[in-house]
């Protein structure tokens, strides 16, 4: 069995944002003791004086443990509770660990700064379609090319098993819809996500377009 040796935490995060929802999953799946404190971002809590004392940076999602370490980004978050808790989300292959790691670099560089922010913008601030860049469209759907050829010829993205990188990548692909990319032109994505919404033992979403 693995070894949880986390201490119980309060996460900061907002339950629409995939990076909040990702070290959620995380410690649902490891069993791990934490405390939801949900931040409204139309409401900008994370631009008040008590939250920026929080993190200085303004985001979520932020962890804090009783003895006052706070630790913020999502993906460094999902790394540090699944090490401590020895559990195999991380690969213990030298390799397949740079491998999953590539993925959650690439996440956060190439997937979400485009399906994210597209989605925010569209459904959220209901920003007009005329008026959001077009960039995000072109941008987004390389991304999510890339991940279908990936899954073409495999189950999850490291070799081995399901990895933090499956948790990191499904949080916005699953709601890629949202943003008005067509899930539908991908059925390796498609069949993924429903394996890592098993695995994770979360509802399913609505991905027509």
């Amino acid at each position: 069995m693995p070894t949880n040796s986390v201490d119980p935490f309060t996460l900061y995060g907002n339950s629409f944002s995939g990076n909040c929802l990702k070290p959620k999953w995380v410690a649902d799946y490891l069993g791990l003791t934490y405390t939801w404190k949900e931040v409204d971002l139309l409401e900008r809590e994370t631009r008040t004086s008590e939250f920026l004392k929080l993190n200085p940076a303004g985001q979520v999602p932020v962890v804090q443990w009783s003895d006052g370490r706070v630790l913020t980004q999502s993906n460094a978050i999902i790394m540090y509770l699944a090490e401590r808790a020895e559990n195999p989300l991380i690969p213990s292959g030298q390799f397949a660990k740079a491998e999953m790691l590539s993925w959650l670099f690439w996440e956060q560089y190439s997937h979400e700064p485009a399906i994210a922010v597209r989605r925010w913008q569209k459904k959220y601030q209901k920003i007009p379609e005329d008026e959001i860049d077009p960039n995000l469209f072109d941008k987004g759907y390389q991304a999510l090319r890339c991940m279908e050829e990936t899954l073409q010829d495999a189950i999850w993205f490291v070799r081995g098993g399901f990895t933090l990188a499956d948790i990191a990548l499904v949080a916005y692909t699953r709601v890629a819809h949202e943003g008005g990319f067509d899930l539908l032109l991908y059925p390796h994505i498609r069949d993924w996500i429903d394996r890592v919404e098993n695995k994770l033992n979360i509802s399913s979403v609505q991905m027509e377009s």
